[in-house]
């Protein structure tokens, strides 16, 4: 290992410690590590403007800076246990490169800041994805929203309860992803603020340009405080988690349904091959495990933003403890993205079987139509409600499922889904717009 950007003469190093004081960080630094790079650049141009390096030296540590990038992203450079991590690795590079002017590349800041600054450039990025992936469902879900609505069983309790629609059924999963991609751009722009420049959660005897480096690395305002700055760590990898965790949530709703509608019971789905694997043992089988992971990954980011939770017990400050939330943060945001990325093509594929659906209606889902057209006739509505259920049996007299839904004029139901409502909605979260 490259010797520790903190080490003092005198001062003996135990491997055994150091291992546990590194632990996973190098390797997990190298998710980060091209936003650190990036910081450093803008670091630079700060320290510049203040005539901490010179033009020159400016110059020479922002190529090197762009050559570590090209060669980290070529394979070139290894970001391995050789260094202590990933900020020490960019510093041991350019003063290797560059003597004293890589040796002044880390005055005005410290590794607190310098991987606040990188986390957060990482995480606008993973909310970028988690919209893109938000916007898609609510489209995908819409398409399917408007196509002719096939009758299909509503529930409650898993239980039948009166007459739906394939139309009302991906309207309202439309409308989650259009909320799930409003709150992604909302979590957005909460940590849309520059910590570089805070230091160690204290600030520094230099006047940093720190309104240069939030412009040049894009952020919406600064962070002001440094205190702020070290209070917010854990606090907003949370935030971006439980964004991420509220569209899980969705999705698992969406996954208990296809695990009840694909079974032979139901049969009210079939699934596309793709997403379906065999039995080790079983020659028959076709099992729906893509949903089964997709119910289940929810299980995986709440557990990520707990364990942060669980660390986040300390006092104002730097402690080290938050060390280990970078990797509940990496694997929570990493598998939770790859889950929501492969919901669009399912929906868009999935296929209703149509006769099982509207075998599945008997007459007695017909009875809460009965009770309502009573009541608007001017009967109690607990009188017509007692009088349905004395008749529930032979509710569906003379009743279709399109003339159930036809008469289901409330706003949203399946007469008024408002489909152009939710599309303006959806059309308003366009980047851009």
């Amino acid at each position: 290992m490259t010797q520790p950007l903190w080490q003092k003469s005198g001062i003996q190093i135990d491997a055994r410690i150091m291992r546990f004081l590194a632990g996973d960080d190098v390797v997990l630094d190298r998710e980060f590590f091209l936003h650190d790079i990036t910081a450093s650049k803008a670091h630079v141009e700060g320290l510049a403007k203040i005539g901490v390096v010179s033009a020159d030296e400016a110059a020479a540590l922002k190529r090197e800076l762009d050559a570590l990038a090209a060669d980290f992203s070529a394979g070139d450079f290894v970001l391995d246990e050789s260094y202590e991590d990933g900020h020490s690795a960019i510093e041991a590079r350019l003063t290797e490169r560059l003597g004293d002017a890589g040796r002044r590349v880390h005055t005005g800041r410290s590794r607190n800041d310098q991987i606040l600054v990188a986390t957060r450039l990482w995480l606008k990025d993973q909310l970028a994805v988690l919209e893109t992936h938000c916007r898609a469902i609510a489209e995908v879900c819409l398409e399917r929203a408007a196509q002719p609505a096939l009758p299909l069983p509503g529930y409650t309790h898993i239980q039948r309860a009166v007459v739906s629609s394939t139309a009302m059924w991906f309207a309202g999963f439309a409308e989650g992803f259009i909320d799930n991609t409003l709150r992604a751009r909302q979590t957005a722009a909460l940590i849309d603020c520059n910590p570089l420049g805070t230091a160690a959660g204290y600030g520094v005897n230099l006047p940093l340009d720190r309104e240069h480096t939030t412009q040049a690395l894009g952020f919406a305002r600064m962070q002001v405080s440094p205190v702020y700055a070290q209070l917010s760590r854990g606090k907003f990898e949370m935030a971006v988690l439980e964004a991420i965790a509220a569209a899980l949530l969705d999705v698992r709703r969406l996954a208990w349904d296809l695990s009840l509608f694909t079974t032979a019971e139901f049969g009210f789905v079939k699934l596309p091959s793709e997403y379906t694997t065999g039995s080790s043992i079983m020659p028959n089988k076709r099992n729906p495990d893509v949903v089964e992971l997709l119910r289940a990954s929810y299980a995986s980011v709440a557990a990520a933003r707990t364990e942060i939770e669980q660390l986040l017990s300390l006092p104002s400050g730097y402690q080290r403890d938050l060390q280990f939330s970078k990797g509940s943060l990496f694997h929570g945001c990493r598998h939770g993205l790859a889950a929501l990325e492969l919901v669009p093509d399912l929906l868009a594929r999935m296929e209703w079987h149509e006769p099982a659906m509207r075998a599945a209606i008997e007459p007695a889902m017909y009875a809460t139509d009965v009770a309502i057209e009573q009541a608007a006739a001017g009967v109690p509505f607990r009188d017509a409600y007692r009088a349905a259920a004395d008749a529930a049996a032979s509710a569906g007299a003379g009743r279709t499922p399109e003339g159930s839904l036809a008469a289901r004029v409330s706003p949203g139901a399946g007469h008024d889904l408002r489909l152009d409502e939710l599309k303006a909605r959806l059309a308003a979260l366009t980047p851009g717009h």
